[in-house]
Parts: C-alpha cells; structure tokens; sequence
C-alpha cells in the first residue's frame, strides 16, 4: 500500500510539473515573439521543467524510503516489546 501512495504521489506531482510547463509553452506562443526566439523559450522551459521533475521525483523516493525505514524500525521495536513481555510473564 506504501508503495501505491508514494507512487500516486510522484505522479500528481509529475502531472502537476507538466501543467506548469504546459501552461508556459502556450503563454509563450500566444506573446508576440519571434518563432525562433519562441522555440528557444519554449526548449528553456521544457529543460526546466525536466529538472523540476527528476528533482521531486528524487525527493519522493528519498521521503517513501524513509519512511519505509521508519516503520520497519517500529515493527521491529514493538516485536522486542512484545518478546520481552513475554519473557517476563513466562519468567
């Protein structure tokens, strides 16, 4: 189930990222500039937003792998809780 959250996650942020981008390509055409000075903005923008993209995308998996980690490390920790209490009630 983890793995399906941070994974709709990652793609909400990818579809918003392609939004914005989106968004500014279509600003770009409709401002009067030249069609070459349009295509370069518009390569600009798309670079951008390829970096903005792989960077969130990183940044979720580094926040799904901690918490990955932070709930195998309770796990662990309430089933030796668990085994001591029983010893404890054995003993």
């Amino acid at each position: 189930m983890g793995r399906e959250q941070g994974g709709s996650a990652g793609a909400i942020v990818v579809a918003f990222l392609l939004g914005a981008v989106t968004g500014a390509a279509m600003a770009l055409l409709s401002a009067p500039a030249s069609g070459a000075e349009t295509r370069r903005r518009i390569g600009e923008k798309a670079r951008e937003g390829r970096e903005r993209a792989t960077e969130a995308a990183r940044q979720g998996r580094e926040f799904v792998e901690r918490q990955r980690e932070t709930i195998t490390t309770a796990i662990e920790q309430g089933r030796e809780a668990y085994r001591q209490a029983s010893q404890k009630e054995d003993g």
